[in-house]
């Protein structure tokens, strides 16, 4: 039994094993001794027994002993595992929670710290070395460090060290094996050992959930990596602008008041100057950046690929409009499927508010951070999606052993030495290098070296020796309050705390949905926004002049843009554009996404409002679920009109007959669309573009990347094979590629209807040629992976979820892989529609990013709200709440969300009361 622990009234183990059927519990002990066989046949079997996989289950019964607690506790626990805390005290309620997370999610925390801080090596070996320097050369944990020694404020600190105390104290007497049955794997080859938590451990992990969520760097690389084979004007056709003509803003009026100088809900046009928006500012500094793409490919990204194609829904309806008669408020963000879940279920409650003890708040977590992010409190709700804000730039940097070249002088780097110690290996040495725009993240790898050696740049450049080197500028290496914001949120009880609580949500940007008690409604783009000197953020810059760079402040809060009870009733963010920039005088971004889910949520409450309809809690979570393909609807009827002679293509193609364009699991016409839709964006784009943006491994006979005409005896064809990542190649499919295809539409001899001469297949000529050949293509593909039969075809088996563990489930072997994944679910929905399991046409069907929860807020009626989680409350891979609520998701249904003090009761199945020690 570890130190300063004490059971009684009960024996620990999970409250699934205590409460859930016989028969239940007798499946999961086969389970495990199925996996002990495995492990057994290659030779582990002598390590792990059931007692070592059961060690680490949480005990949830009885009471537990802990140093620093000033009054008992309780856990309660439901049917799930969702725990539910009451103390006395913010720091007894912190403490607990650390406890508890730790309990159920430690070896979640404890990886999660390691690739914040850049010491995967320590745990994993010399595999992780590169990914390690490469986020030593960011310094997330750095800036975590000087946020926590210099920004937070106190009570924040004082919130932070109580949690990292009960993360501690769980710890304390623990062997690895005892808190999770991977150390008893790692253990294998490793001697590691888990340390204790620290309160800046917690704050880091708010860089990396900046990181995967910071805008359109990847749209950056991408574009500068296109100018090896396309002129400006085909990337400019690639990237149209958002068509605010078609999917509505989230802020349909409002501008900068000429009377306050603020943001005024009310105001009609916009004063005072923003960012030098003027296209073409950095033409003629594009580079190659495939080696850097090829690095930030490797670093873990933790919540999703990060593209426009990615984001989240909320949404929210006043009550004028609802069946409660109070608001309604639904939230869905879309990350990478993981296991466990990003997200952990839990309440915090103060048994009695008061000045000692001012919290009251339930929703989703993140295990290892203090606080709740995503919930309600007893007076208002709140939703995030991603806002997309453009908060990274890239800069070419002329650099000497000297220093920089900054305005004709060279200045000198600022340096720093890091130590990577590796598990088994000897320790790595690197030096990071930062100029005045940040750090240079091309030192991290040879190939980097050669950045910028081809770059055209201007007569005004330096000369370019050796090529340019990249600097990083990003607001998120700056220190910054949001984690004083998150505890702001969580005792927020109107629009004005809430609206001060988001000023200080600084990284990453992020679109705050808001409802209270009080019938009010309201959106927040808060965030830490750079105003650039010149050029819009869509190319790197030249770092060597002044005249470029950012301005010293960002966008001032009170400049951005709010809504605040709008006329229309409700409120829609789905990652579209914020405001009309026409509107606005600031550059927010150039890459937002298009606008396509959040349009069909906003056609979806207009429809029931105007047919003078009320929207209940089941239509909320209806909408979460609608599976509608906008492509679709624009394409079949066109692929309709197609004169196909093979009989087993026309077969397919009857598929498509009376289809209503949802995306069902079970639906043939789905499986074939979206089969066909990748294969037009394959003939028609992919393979035009460059090695670097396909996907690896899938090779073409194309003209040499410097070739200016046709094939002829001087331009002999050359073979060249993918470079990107399945889950980050292009085209992806995304809404995007839906706006530049319906602009091709009506242009049927378009040269990117054309597909190369220089082909094996015959050529295509025009826009119906290539629907055609595509038809074919995609009959004949899934033929081979669904069969020749098409009453067999459904989406579902084609678009699967497979839940992996992140760390052993990834690169350990098999047999363990087979032990702690889960899966794989057939699934509806897909790219852009509301239900977005997202799936990139360039890399195949699979499912790579998702709903990553679920809820509908109950505004007032807390008791009546209801919320799922993409897996369990669990990171114990044979615990019953490792995958208990996944079923449930994948059929879109929600669980009951209990808040009030008597409906926590009547859910409770397990209560575990933790005691002062002393």
């Amino acid at each position: 039994m570890p130190a300063n622990t004490t059971a009684s009234s009960g024996s620990s183990g999970s409250a699934g094993a205590k409460t859930g059927k016989k028969k239940g519990r007798r499946a999961r002990l086969i389970v495990i001794a199925l996996v002990l066989a495995l492990v057994a046949g290659i030779g582990y079997g002598a390590y792990w027994s059931v007692a070592t996989v059961r060690a680490s289950y949480p005990q949830t019964n009885g009471s537990v002993k802990i140093d620093g607690l000033s009054a008992n506790v309780d856990v309660k626990r439901d049917s799930y595992g969702i725990p539910q805390i009451y103390a006395d005290s913010d720091t007894d309620l912190f403490r607990a929670q650390g406890f508890v997370q730790a309990q159920d999610r430690f070896w979640e925390m404890d990886v999660r710290r390691h690739m914040t801080a850049g010491r995967l090596s320590e745990m994993f070996g010399s595999g992780q070395v590169d990914t390690d320097a490469f986020l030593r050369t960011l310094g997330w944990r750095k800036i975590a460090q000087e946020e926590y020694d210099t920004v937070l404020s106190a009570d924040t600190k004082k919130n932070l060290q109580a949690y990292a105390d009960g993360v501690n104290a769980y710890l304390n007497g623990r062997d690895g094996k005892d808190i999770s049955v991977e150390y008893a794997a790692l253990g294998l080859t490793n001697d590691y050992k888990p340390t204790k938590w620290t309160p800046v451990d917690s704050v880091a992990w708010l860089k990396a959930m900046a990181w995967d969520l910071r805008g359109n760097m990847q749209e950056e690389i991408d574009r500068s990596l296109m100018t090896s084979r396309l002129s400006k004007e085909q990337i400019d056709e690639l990237y149209p602008a958002y068509p605010y003509d078609k999917h509505r803003p989230i802020v349909d009026q409002g501008a900068i008041s000429s009377v306050t100088g603020a943001f005024d809900p009310a105001a009609t046009s916009s004063t005072g100057v923003g960012a030098n928006t003027v296209q073409g500012a950095t033409e003629g500094l594009n580079t190659q950046l495939s080696s850097l793409s090829d690095t930030l490919d490797e670093i873990p990204a933790l919540l999703g690929p990060n593209g426009n194609g990615i984001g989240s829904n909320s949404w929210v309806v006043s009550g004028t409009y609802t069946t409660t008669g109070k608001p309604l408020l639904a939230n869905d963000p879309h990350l990478a499927p993981q296991l466990p879940s990003l997200w952990y279920q839990m309440g915090l409650h103060c048994r009695q508010l008061s000045a000692t003890c001012r919290y009251d708040t339930a929703g989703y977590t993140f295990s290892g951070m203090p606080g709740v992010i995503i919930g309600h409190n007893q007076d208002i709700a709140w939703g995030f999606t991603n806002l997309g804000a453009d908060v990274t730039d890239l800069f070419l940097e002329k650099v000497s052993d000297e220093g920089y070249q900054y305005d004709g002088k060279v200045k000198p780097f600022v340096t720093r030495k890091e130590t990577i110690k590796v598990a088994g290996g000897e320790s790595r040495h690197i030096t990071v290098r930062e100029t005045n725009n940040g750090p240079l993240v091309s030192d991290r790898s040879g190939e980097l070296e050669k950045v910028g050696q081809k770059a055209p740049v201007t007569n005004a450049a330096p000369d370019r020796g050796d090529g340019y080197a990249v600097a990083l500028k990003w607001t998120a290496l700056e220190p910054g309050h949001s984690m004083d914001a998150v505890f702001e949120l969580n005792r927020a009880k109107d629009f004005k705390t809430f609206r001060a609580a988001a000023e200080h949500f600084e990284v990453p940007s992020q679109n705050l949905v808001y409802a209270d008690t009080k019938g009010n409604i309201g959106y927040q783009a808060p965030g830490k926004i750079p105003v650039r000197k010149a050029g819009n953020g869509t190319m790197p810059s030249p770092g060597w002049a002044s005249s470029y760079g950012w301005e010293k402040n960002p966008i001032p809060f009170d400049k951005l843009p709010y809504e605040y009870n709008p006329k229309r009733g409700y409120i829609v963010t789905a990652n579209q554009a914020v405001i009309d920039e026409k509107k606005y005088p600031y550059l927010l971004t150039k890459d937002w996404g298009y606008g396509t889910r959040s349009q069909r949520i906003n056609d979806l409450i207009e429809s029931k409002i105007k047919g003078g309809g009320k929207i209940s809690t089941d239509d909320m979570q209806k909408m979460q679920m609608d599976n509608t393909s906008e492509i679709a609807a624009l394409l079949v009827p066109e692929l309709m009109k197609i004169n196909v002679s093979d009989k087993s293509v026309r077969e397919a193609q009857k598929l498509l007959e009376g289809w209503d364009y949802t995306q069902e699991p079970d639906s043939a016409a789905a499986a074939y669309f979206n089969a066909v839709w990748r294969n037009i964006l394959r003939l028609a784009f992919g393979d035009k573009l460059p090695k670097e943006l396909r996907v690896k491994g899938e090779c073409l006979t194309v003209l040499p990347a410097d070739s200016t005409g046709p094939v002829d005896e001087q331009d002999k064809p050359v073979r060249e094979c993918g470079q990107r990542d399945t889950d980050t190649a292009q085209p992806d499919g995304g809404d995007r590629w839906y706006q530049v295809v319906a602009k091709l539409m009506d242009d049927e001899n378009n040269g990117w209807w054309q597909s190369p001469k220089n082909r094996k297949d015959k050529a295509t000529e025009t826009r119906d040629e290539l629907f055609g050949r595509a038809m074919k293509d995609a009959r004949w593909e899934l033929t081979a992976k669904l069969g020749k039969d098409i009453s067999t075809w459904s989406w579902g088996r084609l678009h699967q979820l497979t839940l992996k563990n992140q760390t052993l489930g990834t690169e350990g072997p098999d047999v363990l892989q087979r032990a702690l994944n889960r899966g794989p679910w057939n699934l509806g929905g897909g790219e852009a529609a509301v239900n977005a399991s997202g799936w990139n046409a360039a890399g195949g069907y699979e499912v790579i990013w998702v709903p990553s929860m679920r809820m509908v807020v109950n505004v007032g009626d807390w008791d009546k709200s209801r919320w799922i989680n993409l897996t369990g409350a669990s990171g114990h891979a044979f615990s019953a709440h490792y995958t208990d609520q996944t079923d449930k998701w994948v059929n879109g249904e929600l669980l009951d969300w209990s808040f009030g003090t008597n409906a926590v009761a009547k859910a409770t199945k397990d209560t575990l009361t933790l005691k002062p020690s002393q």
